[in-house]
């Protein structure tokens, strides 16, 4: 018995050491993430549009299709001069493991008006499917004494692969649109101002996925994307279609801490099972010493 008490002593107390260490991998693993976070781009705080916020200026005039799309980056405000019944067009560029919000605001005429407008904001991406949100108000009526009227859509997570047959946003281009879609015959061709931001969130680890696309889907993507240069603004970058930072230009993951404290913490648990029951290498009858 007194075999066996110093036996289980001995494997407590080597898995009390090494549960220490593991602790300490642990807290090792987390700083760093955190400093590797830290080091990589993220955006910055985002303000709605119109609100005066910290975002910054991004391009003053839009396009009117799909093609003539102004280009603008994540965390800029992008502004247009245009009439009622216009189709305004934007582009940015979304990466993977991103979820996007994008939030248009339109300062209506002081005139007198003559009915209640609609105004509608879609998305669409790269192969111009229009995106579902997650949440937002994509169609709002403004009243006829309303001077703005604000929209919003938070997309889905842009994965970076997916199924032929899903609907799953991908990484690359995505087309922002604003326009009016129900308008008395006498607003039409009255002068609006349009402001439009949009922002992003990186998922991280939860929301990884194995597997990438060969190239984002944006216009003539059939070559790898060129890295951006250090030099080149986000202005820049956003007019040759790429991401600050470059397209999928976080290599850290937090499952790579998960899955290092899951290996240590196994090991833990097969050295601590074996010294509990491997024995002291002779029988239990035999008396100390013999």
């Amino acid at each position: 018995m007194r075999n066996v008490r110093n036996m289980t002593g001995r494997a407590v107390r080597a898995a009390g050491l090494l549960a220490g260490a593991a602790t300490l991998a642990f807290a090792g693993g987390v700083a760093g993430a955190g400093a590797a976070l830290a080091d990589s781009p993220s955006p910055s705080a985002s303000a709605s549009p119109g609100d005066g916020g910290d975002a910054a200026k991004g391009p003053t005039e839009a396009g009117t299709s799909f093609r003539t799309a102004t280009p603008f980056a994540l965390d800029q405000r992008a502004t247009a001069s245009a009439s009622t019944g216009d189709y305004l067009y934007w582009v940015l560029p979304v990466d993977a493991g991103q979820q996007a919000t994008v939030k248009a605001k339109v300062t209506l005429p002081e005139s007198a008006r003559h009915g209640a407008t609609t105004w509608q904001l879609d998305v669409y991406d790269g192969l111009r499917r229009r995106q579902a949100c997650r949440y937002g108000v994509q169609t709002k009526a403004a009243a006829q004494d309303a001077t703005t009227v604000e929209l919003s859509c938070a997309l889905r997570t842009v994965r970076g692969w997916a199924e032929q047959w899903s609907n799953d946003p991908l990484p690359g281009d995505y087309y922002v649109r604003l326009t009016a879609v129900d308008v008395p015959a006498e607003e039409l061709g009255q002068p609006v101002q349009a402001e439009v931001q949009a922002s992003a969130n990186d998922t991280g680890g939860a929301q990884a996925v194995d597997g990438k696309l060969s190239a984002p889907l944006v216009p003539g993507a059939g070559s790898p994307t060129p890295e951006p240069q250090p030099s080149a603004s986000a202005e820049q970058q956003a007019a040759n279609g790429t991401p600050d930072g470059g397209w999928s230009a976080g290599w850290w993951s937090d499952r790579w801490v998960w899955t290092a404290v899951g290996g240590v913490l196994a090991a833990v648990a097969g050295i601590g099972g074996y010294r509990l029951t491997r024995g002291s290498g002779r029988p239990a009858h035999l008396p100390p010493g013999v």
